[in-house]
């Protein structure tokens, strides 16, 4: 292994490495720029370095109702606008194809459109979340996908997200998912394992099988490693706001009774080496703040950020 190889490999394994070589930069500019979190998001934050989730809702995230009662109505237009397609989800949800989540439709494609005017950027760059991110990061962050996912109901054994795995995109990862229809028991909710990131306190890993080449474990294997009474499943109403490292373990869409509706959006450090998931236009229109400048920044062509 090159020496370049070798500094890669400690860089996603050693806290340390990650945040002090690879992302130095990103860290000491937070660092001089931070300002305290008001009330809600240091909870927030808290509740993340803890046990890598985190609940909490438009009401109690001051400024966001607004923006959110937009991001409603754009939905709606959406799933209005994808009936078609929607309708032949559900038909094909139990198909094993292979690799494929036959029961997610993203409506806004699999690669959707970089655009900071839209809905669905304005909310990931609201001061409120991305401070969040920023915070919990202690760096920096950017933004690298946002979309809207419909899950549509499966009667089949749980495959893919359905079952428990681990992100890869980055040391730390963090999601946000924005709820746009009610989620309880029956609509798959998004289940987490507190304390399996990388800050917790849960260092062991379940045994795994792979499919499709990742590595996944049943709900036996999970409850070896903590007690399913103390999983998080993240049920709440139309406007929960739910924050999770999602390099823990967890698992969610498995819809059984009612279809899921979420906006989501996926925060990293600068220099992860996740794929561009977006398709971003040549030119990204300048931003007046330095976070929501750098949030949208093309991902780091080197290591180092």
């Amino acid at each position: 292994m090159s020496i370049r190889s070798r500094l890669v490999y400690a860089g996603r394994h050693f806290m340390p490495t990650w945040r002090y070589v690879f992302n130095l930069r990103s860290t000491l500019d937070y660092r001089k720029d931070r300002n305290d979190l008001p009330g809600e998001g240091e909870r927030i934050v808290e509740s993340l370095n803890r046990d890598g989730i985190a609940l909490s809702s438009v009401e109690r995230l001051a400024g966001l109702e607004n923006i959110f009662l937009e991001l409603r109505q754009a939905v709606d237009g959406l799933e209005a606008a994808h009936a078609a397609q929607l309708a032949e989800a559900r038909s094909q949800a139990d198909s094993d194809e292979i690799g494929r989540k036959t029961f997610l439709l993203q409506l806004l494609g699999e690669h959707p459109a970089l655009d900071p005017e839209s809905v669905f950027a304005r909310l990931a760059l609201h001061p409120q979340i991305l401070r969040i991110a920023n915070e919990y990061f202690g760096m920096y962050t950017q933004i690298r996908y946002y979309n809207i996912w419909h899950t549509v109901i499966t009667l089949g054994e749980p495959r893919e997200s359905q079952l428990w795995h681990k992100d890869r995109e980055d040391h730390l990862i963090l999601k946000l998912f924005v709820y746009l229809s009610d989620i309880d028991d029956g609509a798959g909710p998004f289940t987490y394992a507190p304390g399996t990131h990388f800050k917790g306190r849960i260092k062991a890993r379940p045994q795994t099988f792979n499919e499709n080449g990742v590595e996944r474990w049943r709900d036996e294997e999970m409850a070896k490693i903590l007690p399913a009474s103390q999983w998080i499943k993240a049920t709440g109403p139309i406007g929960t706001f739910a924050f999770a490292d999602t390099r823990g373990c967890h698992k969610g869409g498995l819809a059984r009774d009612k279809d899921r509706l979420v906006y989501v959006c996926l925060f990293t450090s600068p220099t992860s080496q996740a794929p561009e998931l977006f398709i971003r236009p040549k030119m990204v229109p300048s931003l007046e703040g330095k976070a929501q400048r750098l949030a949208l920044a093309p991902p780091a062509r080197g290591i180092f950020a």
